[in-house]
């Protein structure tokens, strides 16, 4: 395996982590008040998880392109 297949496999594993802890977080926040401090706190913490998702997605895909243009040679 090389280096950029390695690196595109940690990263898929890494974004199913992500997308556990933001339906995690999410399940939390529909137990709490909207209002509430414990609500805001999870609410910016899900948010924050949307932007690695976001960003881990994009790096992904990233790297699929480089090994499609490149047939998979590093």
């Amino acid at each position: 395996m090389n280096a950029n297949n390695y690196l595109l496999e940690y990263m898929r594993i890494h974004l199913i982590s992500l997308e556990q802890d933001q339906t995690d977080v999410y399940e939390q926040m529909d137990k709490l008040d909207e209002n509430s401090k414990d609500y805001r706190e999870l609410d910016f913490e899900f948010n924050w998880l949307g932007g690695q998702i976001i960003a881990t997605r994009h790096f992904i895909q990233i790297g699929e392109e480089y090994e499609a243009n490149n047939n998979g040679v590093a």
